[in-house]
């Protein structure tokens, strides 16, 4: 018969150490980017988006790992900020593709050093060299269960880019 779970067992589990580790992402990001009103989800939105001019909302829910109401609702709020805008398919009128606007590659380059900063102090506990380890494992584990996510992440192909499966892993 199995121990009872202690409170110590519980908090050096990895699923809960992985949720506390995305609320403390998801705050550093919130307060560095307070200035931009700029949301984890939006980021990634707007970084897919530019680097895939075009793509439509079904790749790119596929490509950040949200369901399609998430990636709409997140969308709706980035068109209305005029941020992105969505426009008709070139080669398929009942398919909307979405572009960013001038104001959105404007807001991506000045919120470029916020972004930066979350990644330092996300890594700052840890010591230089242990930090590519860190972020190699990260991948390993993302990429290698990306299937067993209710939302799976597939990299878009970007325009004049080789198209690839997700990382799973770099060596440090």
């Amino acid at each position: 018969m199995a121990r009872p779970m202690t409170l110590e067992d519980l908090y050096a589990r990895p699923g809960f150490l992985l949720r506390r580790a995305h609320q403390i992402a998801v705050g550093i990001f919130v307060e560095e980017c307070a200035l931009y009103k700029l949301t984890p989800p939006q980021h990634s939105t707007l970084i897919v988006v530019g680097h895939c001019p075009g793509i439509d909302q079904a790749a790119l829910a596929r490509a950040v790992g949200f369901d399609r109401a998430t990636i709409g609702h997140v969308v709706g709020g980035l068109e209305a900020r005029g941020l992105l805008k969505r426009q008709n398919s070139n080669t398929d009128r009942r398919r909307k593709t979405l572009v960013l606007t001038a104001q959105g590659r404007a807001l991506m380059r000045t919120a470029a050093v916020a972004i930066e900063r979350t990644s330092e102090r996300l890594l700052a506990p840890l010591r230089p060299e242990d930090r590519r380890t860190f972020v190699a494992f990260l991948l390993q584990l993302a990429g290698t269960l990306n299937e067993s996510s209710r939302s799976p992440v597939t990299a878009p192909v970007e325009p004049n880019a080789r198209r690839g499966p997700v990382p799973r892993h770099r060596s440090a």
